[in-house]
């Protein structure tokens, strides 16, 4: 009777041996996972804390003849708002085109307006009313938002009020600005658009020279005279059609078929995106100079596309991270792909408000680009 465990020790013995010499696969295989774990367990904090807000303190204007330093009352209110820790006051404005600027352009994700005769009407024993503006955008970041405001403003009323007067001293009156429904699809899809497209576009050429490889029609190129920039242009260039094809097919379904309402420029938002298409094409081309395998590249574009989504600000708040992994989120491209796109379709940003993001991945892509080239001219020689 035969051994029906013959040739297991050759054949154990000749994987081992493949494994060992693959150690790019082994180490996405044994770090990766440990990578992910770290920006699961440490960069992502699901409690909503330090909210960027604005505040436009009018109370005392009036009664000091053009101050716009506020009232002692006005002060002690916005100091209750510093200490809760949810929310994080950056900057003062000093009138309704600047709170509302900030909010625009997505700087500020809550606004606290204070009135003119907030003290005197507190003095008075009357109810002073309080405006909140909240970045709808941001569902998480909205309910917690709107929630803490209102909390501050019942216990300071509690410590005004006296009996027998049962008036409330302080009214928060909360406005949700650009989702005011709270719709899930208003928030998620204009994010998603940048998830798909990082995974399109990267995928898509990760795999193009590595194919070249693989066919063994790579060395054909090499005795051509194409240059090393001009192979990765050449490369770049359909991948680069296909990317606006995607997008275009993206937003349409976003406004017709899932009524998310596109607030702002449409040409604005895919010539913005453009240059997030282009550093994620450079990106996959990066890998693909790198690669020797399909495998390999598939494991190296997953690990850029996880972490992008964990780190961008898609799914979890930026500004609840610590500070070396919202550090690390400036150096992703979707970081800023979400601002362009959420700014443009929900708030309605232009040019003025986003342009920096825009430059940003074009000075990304470029450079990007140019260490593909040069990878790339590393492999020719």
């Amino acid at each position: 009777m035969s051994n029906p465990f013959r040739g297991f020790y050759a054949v154990f013995a000749k994987e081992f041996l493949h494994m060992r010499r693959d150690s790019t696969a082994m180490v996405f295989a044994l770090i990766m996972p440990l990578v992910q774990m770290t920006i699961l367990g440490a960069a992502i904090d699901t409690n909503v804390r330090q909210v960027k807000t604005v505040v436009y303190d009018a109370s005392g204007v009036m009664e000091r003849a053009g101050s716009t330093e506020g009232s002692e009352q006005s002060r002690a209110f916005v100091d209750r708002f510093r200490n809760s820790d949810t929310f994080r006051v950056y900057k003062y404005v000093h009138s309704d085109q600047d709170l509302n600027a900030e909010m625009v352009s997505g700087r500020a994700r809550v606004g606290l307006k204070i009135p003119f005769d907030f003290e005197r009407r507190l003095l008075r024993g009357e109810t002073a009313q309080v405006l909140v503006l909240v970045d709808g955008s941001d569902s998480s970041v909205a309910g917690q938002a709107v929630n803490v405001s209102g909390a501050i403003g019942l216990d300071e009323s509690l410590q005004r009020m006296l009996p027998p007067n049962t008036q409330v001293p302080v009214e928060i009156r909360p406005k949700v600005m650009f989702n005011p429904d709270s719709r899930s699809p208003n928030f998620f899809l204009p994010g998603l658009m940048a998830v798909l497209l990082l995974f399109v576009t990267t995928m898509l050429t990760a795999f193009a020279i590595v194919r070249e490889k693989e066919r063994g029609t790579l060395e054909q190129l090499l005795i051509t005279p194409v240059k090393p920039l001009g192979l990765m242009m050449g490369k770049l260039l359909p991948y680069f059609s296909t990317g606006l094809t995607e997008m275009t097919v993206i937003l349409l379904f976003m406004r017709f078929i899932f009524q998310v309402p596109i607030h702002g420029d449409v040409v604005l938002l895919v010539l913005l995106a453009m240059t997030y298409i282009f550093v994620n094409l450079a990106l996959g081309l990066l890998i693909s100079s790198r690669a020797n395998s399909q495998v390999e590249a598939m494991q190296l574009a997953m690990g850029i596309m996880l972490p992008s989504i964990f780190l961008s600000g898609y799914i979890f708040p930026r500004d609840t991270m610590p500070l070396i992994f919202r550090g690390v989120s400036y150096l992703v491209p979707a970081t800023y792909m979400l601002e362009i796109s959420r700014g443009v379709i929900l708030r309605g940003a232009g040019l003025l408000e986003l342009w920096r993001n825009a430059t940003v991945l074009l000075g990304m892509g470029a450079a990007i680009l140019m260490l593909a080239a040069y990878r790339f001219k590393r492999i020719v020689v």
